[in-house]
Order: C-alpha cells, then sequence, then structure tokens
C-alpha cells in the first residue's frame, strides 16, 4: 500500500528484512542489518561538519558511492554527487557551484586536478568516513537532502535540490508501480549522480530489494553481470538499450531479466519491437522523468506494444497535465506544455534564483495539487485514450516551409527500417524552406543512405524528407549516456557549414 508520508532517507535500510541481501557486488553481500551499520558508521565520520554542509563524491561505484547518500543525509548533511566520468574542470565547477565542504574521491582522481580545482575550505579525503554509529533520528523531511548537478550539455551544469521528501516519495512511488518485490536484484548501471540512477538505489531499498552496482565498459559486460549475479531488474536509457540489442545474449541469460525500465528519451517503436524480441519474458517500463520532479509519467506494460509512442499516465504522488500557452487545459490530442506538480516537485535550482522562477512557477489554478509546478519546456499531447505523448522540446521543434515538425518523429521514421541504428535530426538555417533537416546517423547496413532515402520517400511526405545525412562511426554522449543533442547540433553545423 502507498504510503504518502515521507521520512528522512536515511531511514531506508530500517524498512528491508536486516536478514535480506542488500547490496551485492564482486565484495559479496551486504544483508540489509549490515547496511544500515555501515550507512551509521559512515554518517558517524561525518558529524564534525555544520549542519547542512554539502558533502561531494566523485566515485565509481563502490560501497562508499552507495551508501553516502543515506549516510550523508543522517549526518544531516546535503550530498552532491559528482558523475566519474566528468573531468577535472566539469568537478571544479560543481564544488565551486555548490559549496562543498567535503570531497570524498579516490587517489588517482585527486593525481587529476590541478591548483585551484578545489575551492579553499573544501577538506580531501580518499578514505571512507568512519566514526562512531549515528542512528536514525526523526528528522525533517522537507529539508534539503541532495544537490544533484545537470548533466551540463546544454551548458554550466546546474543543481537541482532535492528534499528527503522528493527521494522518499519518488522512491516508494517508483518502487509501487514497477512492482519490485523483496526478491528481485536490480542491475545499477546507471551513473548514482543522475536522478534515475539515484532511484535504482532507493527505490530498491524501499521495497526490499537488492542492489547490483555496477560500472561498465561494454554491453557484454552487462550481459555477463545479469547472469553472474541473477539480475532481475535493469534499468537504461535508449542508447545503451541500442547497445545491448547489438550483444550476444545467451537465451538463458535474455530470460533471467523480469523487468526493463526506460528514461532519459524515447523508445522508439522499432526498439520497442527489438526490446520485446529478445526479452519476452520481462515486463517493459517505458517511463518519462525530469531531474526537477524526480519522475513525472510512466505506460502500463500492458500496453507498450498496441501503443509504443505513448509516455502513459502520471505516476503515483504527481499530477502531470497539459497546458495551452494561455495557461488553460489542453484539449484531448492538442500540444501543450507538460506542466508537473505535486510533492515531487524540487525546491529550484541551488543559488540560481534566475533559472529557477523560469523553470519552477506557481501551478495553473485548476489544477488540484495547487503550490509550486514544473514548467518542462516539453510539449506532449494527451489522447482521447488519456495516454501522453510527447511531441518535443520547444527549443528543438523544427520549422521547414512552415510546417512545425517534431525531431522525434523523424528521428523514429529514419530508425524504423533497420537501415540506420541511431539517428539525431536537427534544423539548420536553410534560405529556401526557412530550415533544412539534418539527421547525423549510425549506419547500421552499408549503403544505408541510399536505402533509407528511398524508404522515406514512400514513408514520409515532402516537407519531413531529411535534406542531409552526416553519417558517424559514434554518437556524441553526455556524461549519463544519453545522445548530447548540443555536441551532435554541433557536429552538423560543422559538416554543413
Amino acid at each position: 500500500m502507498l504510503d504518502p508520508v515521507p521520512q528522512t532517507i536515511d531511514r531506508l535500510p530500517l524498512r528491508g528484512d536486516p536478514d535480506a541481501p542488500a547490496l551485492i557486488d564482486r565484495e559479496g553481500t551486504l544483508t540489509f542489518a549490515e547496511l544500515e551499520a555501515l550507512v551509521a558508521r559512515v554518517a558517524g565520520g561525518l558529524r564534525g561538519l555544520p549542519a547542512g554542509a554539502r558533502v561531494a563524491t566523485w566515485l565509481p561505484k563502490t560501497r562508499l558511492a552507495c551508501v553516502m547518500p543515506l549516510a550523508a543525509a543522517r549526518a544531516g548533511l546535503v550530498h552532491v554527487p559528482v558523475n566519474p566520468a566528468l573531468k577535472r574542470a566539469q568537478v571544479a565547477h560543481i564544488l565551486a557551484d555548490s559549496g562543498a565542504s567535503l570531497l570524498v574521491t579516490q587517489a588517482a582522481r585527486v593525481a587529476s586536478l590541478e591548483p585551484g580545482d578545489v575551492p579553499e575550505g573544501c577538506t580531501v579525503v580518499t578514505d571512507a568516513p568512519d566514526g562512531p554509529r549515528a542512528e536514525a533520528l526523526d528528522g525533517d523531511p522537507e529539508a534539503l537532502a541532495a544537490i544533484l548537478y545537470t548533466s551540463g550539455s546544454t551548458g554550466r551544469p546546474k543543481g537541482v535540490m532535492l528534499s528527503h521528501a522528493n527521494l522518499w516519495l519518488g522512491a516508494i512511488s517508483v518502487a509501487h508501480y514497477l512492482r519490485i518485490t523483496p526478491d528481485d536484484r536490480v542491475l545499477a548501471v546507471l551513473p548514482l549522480s543522475f536522478d534515475y540512477g539515484q532511484n535504482q538505489l532507493l527505490s530498491t531499498w524501499a521495497a526490499g530489494g537488492a542492489v547490483v552496482p555496477l560500472d561498465y565498459l561494454t554491453a557484454r559486460d552487462v550481459v555477463k553481470a545479469v547472469e553472474r549475479f541473477a539480475a532481475t531488474t535493469l534499468a537504461g536509457v535508449p542508447p545503451l538499450w541500442t547497445q545491448l540489442l547489438e550483444a550476444d545474449w545467451p537465451a538463458a541469460t535474455a530470460a533471467r531479466l523480469r523487468r526493463l525500465t526506460n528514461s532519459g528519451g524515447a523508445l522508439t517503436p522499432r526498439m520497442v519491437r527489438g526490446l520485446r524480441d529478445r526479452f519476452a519474458g520481462a515486463e517493459l517500463f517505458a517511463m518519462y522523468g525530469l531531474t526537477e520532479a524526480f519522475r513525472s509519467t510512466f505506460l502500463d506494460p500492458a500496453l507498450i506494444d498496441a501503443k509504443p509512442e505513448a509516455m502513459g499516465t502520471a505516476i503515483p504522488f504527481a499530477e502531470v497535465v497539459v497546458v495551452r500557452a494561455d495557461g488553460s487545459r489542453a484539449g484531448p490530442d492538442e500540444p501543450g506544455e507538460l506542466v508537473h506538480a505535486g510533492p515531487l516537485v524540487a525546491q529550484g535550482y541551488w543559488q540560481d534564483a534566475e533559472r529557477t522562477v523560469l523553470r519552477f512557477r506557481p501551478a495553473p489554478t485548476w489544477m488540484a495539487s495547487g503550490g509550486m509546478a514544473v514548467w518542462s519546456g516539453d510539449t506532449v499531447a494527451e489522447g482521447a485514450d488519456g495516454l501522453l505523448r510527447f511531441v518535443g522540446r520547444d527549443d528543438e521543434m523544427m520549422k521547414v516551409a512552415g510546417n512545425r515538425i517534431s525531431p522525434t518523429e523523424v528521428e523514429e521514421a529514419v530508425e524504423a527500417g533497420g537501415e540506420v541504428a541511431e539517428a539525431v535530426a536537427v534544423g539548420l538555417p536553410d534560405p529556401r524552406q526557412g530550415q533544412a533537416i539534418v539527421v547525423v546517423a549510425r549506419a547500421a547496413i552499408e549503403d544505408a543512405e541510399e536505402a533509407v532515402r528511398a524508404r522515406l520517400r514512400r514513408d514520409l511526405p515532402s516537407f519531413q524528407q531529411p535534406a542531409h545525412y552526416v553519417w558517424v562511426e559514434a554518437m556524441p554522449r553526455n556524461a549519463n549516456g544519453k545522445l548530447d543533442r548540443v555536441a551532435v547540433r554541433a557536429l552538423a553545423e560543422g559538416v554543413m557549414a
């Protein structure tokens, strides 16, 4: 049963069976009792810092990295996870912007930093904090618990402020609709600095399941880990699914997975078919989320085959609606801005009032939740079937000969025939049509351009036809593994210049 009463996030290990596995890695297994003891010791080692101080971690998926979100919270501190894939300049920005008092990292990473990268007043340690056990207390669920920095693909990373309530209710909500059980083993391959990656930990522990953290280099590493650790659940983003579908999966290994979850970009119908064929025994959850609201929608797996293009409906504790430019509710199939209200809405951007007021604004008065809402900037439409569907971001929509075109629609069409493994469509200035559609793509067959052009002449109207293709060996990705659309656009502009 859903419990809408949030607690401080460090109490999650106390929900699990003390003798059940909570964390499984190459070192062995930690039970929930052992996880709780480790959280208590690390929190005890952090207790010397003043309440509310920011503690940054720049680590791969070690046990310490997994427990720091809970230990920092128990010590009354604010956790700032830094993606281990980031380079020194990006790390330096996050440390300075967050005002971190402590950086927990590794010696090799410290060696990569240059003078001035660590701000004055920030201590760097390479050993796990350890101290007398710090027991869980009844803290304020509305207190700031974490600052998650965006990947920075659209400029300098900005920190999203998440309270204990945001994290707790997000964990309970996701655990509920995914139907995670204590028997589940969730293979955590996404970065723990990513909101979706963080939720891998918290939702699994909220349900009493076990997390298997994995840093992987190739898709084959994921395949082997599913087999070795008997993983039942795998969360991914579209580029990862593309890699995994290209990998060799023994039938028995693929059959171990009973739940696949996607966010960080829409699944194409072709990708849905591929995943359903490869992992026939697994439920496929298509999800949409915002770092500013943790999670927003999911599609019931029973609908994925018939309606693979849908985003679904609001998750528990979220109110998600489509709003016209004048603030009224959009009608059926009418595009508008996705607005998310309710207790999952974050507290804004850290020390950035200007950007906060642009994205976090009062909910329309007709929304049931009221209060502050996240105005996503994403254009969606709600069908007569009650399901939301993604149209595109306002800043990515293309306009060709007076026609507004969603990049997603073009990308799905390009990938649908199997000639292209991955594609991103961008609109570049064109003197005749206003914009021309340029597709940056990775080929799946020889002579892919000739084949895809021939097919699209049959499948798309003239104004949606890509004018140019830019072929690459590998698509640019950001630190969270998602396609980096800013880098893709820059690549297209450079080639077409």
